[in-house]
This record gives C-alpha cells, structure tokens and sequence, in this order.
C-alpha cells in the first residue's frame, strides 16, 4: 500500500441556510478566502492524485471557483440531500476500486491541518482500513461519539441522535473526516440504511460494517480547535479568530513586529519579509507582498498590492489593488492609492488621491493633491516623472504627463502636459477690495445679532 493512489473527496453541498446567506456555505471568506479554498490548499499539500467536490444542483458557483483553486478538480453532484454516506457515493463514478486510499474530508472544516490529514492517509495505507479523525471535546453535545474497543481501536461511531445515555457521556468525538481504502468504501456504503433518527444514510456507518467483517478501524485525534466547522455565522467568526491566531503567530515567527497582534488582521496569502514593523489596527487583505524593513504605522488597510524594501506607509493610509509601493517610499497619513506605481523615494506624505498613475522615483506630492483618473465612463492614465514637485491642492485631470523635475503650483487644476523642468501653474488672478468686510458688516449690524 506504500505507493498507493490517494482521492481525495471534498464533500461541500451545503446551502448556508443556517448561515441565513444566499453565498454558498464553501464560499464565505476566513482570512479573506474562501473557506472551501483554505480546504482546497490543504489537499494541495497531499499526496492525493485526485480531487473530488461533491455539490448539490446548481452550484456553479462553488465549482467555479474550486476550479479557480484547482483546475484538475472533478465535481460530483449530490441529487438530494440524503446525508454524508449519499454523499461520497454520489463521487463513486470518479474512484477506481483500485485506488489505495479515498480520503473524505468537508469543506467547512478549514482549520484541519495538512499533517492530521497526511497521518490519517499513512496510517491507512499501512495500518488498518478504515481511520477516523477524532478529538476530545469540551463539550461533546452536538457531536457524534467514538466508541472505542478495549484495546483502544475504533468498534463504531455513533450519532448523537442515536446514542444511549452511557455512550452520551463520551468526550471522543467524531470529527468527520475519515480515510477508507478503496476497495472496500463503495462496498460497505453500498449496505449503509437511513434506519435512524434523521432517516440519512451516514458515513459513519462503515465503521461498524467494517469491524462486522473483522476490518481493522482506528482513530487519530486532532485538537478540537483544529475540526471546528462552520454553520452559522457565530462559528465563521469564531474560526476566523483561530485562524487569526495562527496567521499573527506564523508572522512573528518569520521576523515581523506585530505592535498590538490581536488589533491586526491579516489574510492567508499575505507575504512578509523580516523585520517589518506592523502598528495597531492594521488589516492587511488579500494578495499584499510586504518586503524587508517595511513599517506600517497604525489604522492602514492594505489590499491587493506590493511594498517595497524601506518603504513607510500610513498612520491612516489605504493601499487599494493594484499599487507598486517602491523601494523607501513615504505614504503619509490619509493617502489612498489604487493601480499605481510609486518609485523609489518618493514622498506622497498628507491627504492625496492617487490611482491609475506612476509616480517617479523621488517625485514629491504634496498635500490635498488628486489624481483626477475617472471622466464619468472611463479611467485615464496620470504620469508623474522622476524628481517633479506638485504643489499642495493640485488637481491633475488624466491623461496628463508631467515630466521629469517639473513643478505645479500650489492649487492649481493641471489639464495639459507639462514639460521637463518647467513650472505649472493654473489659478485665478488674485484681486483685493480694501474696507469691503467692515462694509459687508456694518451693512446687517443692529438687523442681526452675531452668531444667528
């Protein structure tokens, strides 16, 4: 069994109706991906040649974006939901007898380790046909019991439903995920009945079918934090805390300061170099890289981007998708960028707007500046080169080009390119009236007391 060919069935049919959610159950974010993806890059980590999602009708969407994730992935349709057993016969069509080992695993459980996962296909090549994933619960009410043999292996599974008073008072649980050999999973869940209290026909069952055969079953615990599902949106936050947890302490570990970790939030896929600096109330959304000594400074949210090596960003800055944050820039407090390139050195340190932009390699903006990108109907192109100076509440209409070391003056609205090393400057003539404010005054003076 050594070498043998691992499936992998995935089973996610469910409708978040609980959840009270028209977005499937699979696909309610957690760190800010899809919960079946955390599930989907977990199995990417396996020695699985196949992957199987189970689906209810009409979920095209879940099969989309799987695919996204996985783009050799077969999809399996559950006609009915008729429980887990229905389930993973329902992927029967895409598993070879032949196949070693059929690893069964949910899609809202995506807080299970690759390791658990790697240990149960191990133990079933080499062990015993049938391994279950359990864990000590501390609180084992809602949970299907594990009813252990006196020499410690697996006699049968039972749902809490149908469990006696002594088996209700067990603390092994059931945590769903369960490893099967092939050529014995269709075969026994082929005699599995609905003869229970919610007339389903469960997975489980197999166990206690296996061990009427003398086929050996075995259990391999987990922590109860690591099989945690989600159903409701109370248990999607409480998982999203776990996963925060690691998140902040894989990061730590890698060489970042977290000022305050529990006030920062970040995503799955975030890539840290060391010795970033990260300052409270931070969240860091999908797709960001952030390279060696970058210091993010407090309530910055970053999304979708790149900073650069040195880099200084915030306190109060927002990184939209799309920005390049170069090498030792400065983003200052209240500055938002969006598909924007910032080169090296520059400085964008006070209340701008820049999107759909390059700003050149130690070019300065100064404050109130926009980037004027959007006409109503389409985005347009704002190009500031290497070295120019805008001056403080300019407004670039794009597409417009300053070249490099140009200036703007200070409040001005640049419609025209502006060539290398010249000065711009676009305001109204500034005229005076002397005595004008007294006049304007004396004029409502005795008619309206001051401050109405």
């Amino acid at each position: 069994m050594s070498n043998a060919t691992v499936t992998t069935v995935i089973l996610a049919a469910g409708r978040s109706t609980r959840m009270k959610s028209s977005l499937p159950k699979a696909l309610h974010p957690i760190a800010g991906r899809p919960m079946l993806g955390h599930v989907l890059t977990t199995v990417g980590t396996l020695d699985s040649a196949r992957t199987v999602l189970v689906l209810a009708p009409g979920m095209d969407e879940v099969a989309r974006y799987a695919r996204s994730v996985a783009p050799g992935l077969d999809v399996a349709t559950q006609e009915r939901p008729l429980g887990t057993g229905n389930a993973v016969r329902a992927a029967e069509t895409f598993v070879s007898p032949r196949d070693g080992v059929v690893l069964v695993i949910f899609g809202d459980t995506p807080l299970v380790r690759a390791q658990t996962l790697s240990d149960m296909i191990g133990a079933c090549r080499a062990e015993t046909p049938i391994v279950v994933l359990g864990f000590e619960a501390s609180d084992p009410t809602p949970y299907g019991r594990l009813v252990l043999n006196a020499d410690g292996s697996l006699a049968r599974i039972v749902e809490r439903k149908d469990a006696s008073v002594e088996e209700l008072a067990i603390t092994l649980c059931n945590g769903g995920a369960m490893a099967v050999r092939a050529e014995h999973l269709f075969r026994l869940l082929s005699r599995v009945t609905n003869e229970n209290a919610s007339g389903e026909y469960y997975l489980p069952d197999v166990v206690r079918l296996a061990r009427a055969e003398g086929l050996g079953c075995t259990v391999i615990r987990a922590p109860e934090e690591d099989i945690q599902g989600v159903n409701s949106r109370a248990e999607l936050a409480a998982v999203e805390a776990v996963l925060q947890r690691r998140l902040r302490r894989r990061a730590m570990d890698a060489g970042v300061t977290l000022a305050d970790p529990e006030t920062i939030y970040l995503s799955a896929d975030t890539v840290f170099g060391q010795d970033v600096t990260i300052g409270q109330n931070v969240v860091i959304g999908p797709g960001v890289e952030i390279a060696n000594d970058v210091t993010i400074k407090p309530f910055c949210h970053i999304e979708g981007g790149r900073i650069e090596e040195g880099a200084q960003i915030g306190p109060f800055a927002r990184i939209r998708p799309g920005s390049e944050i170069g090498r030792d820039v400065h983003i200052g407090n209240f500055v938002e960028t969006k598909k924007a390139k910032i080169e090296a050195g520059a400085k964008i340190n006070h209340l701008s707007y820049i999107g759909d932009a390059r700003i050149g390699a130690k070019a300065n903006i100064g404050a109130g500046t926009i980037t004027c990108n959007y006409d109503g109907f389409n985005k347009h192109f704002t190009d500031i080169g290497a070295g120019a100076f805008i001056g403080s509440n300019s407004s670039l209409v794009a597409p417009v080009k300053i070249g490099d070391g140009a200036y703007t003056g200070s409040g001005s609205v640049i419609t025209k390119d502006v060539a290398a090393d010249a000065l711009a400057v676009e305001r109204s003539k500034q005229f005076e009236k002397p005595g004008w404010a007294a006049t304007f005054r004396a004029k409502f003076l005795g008619t309206k007391k001051a401050g109405e």
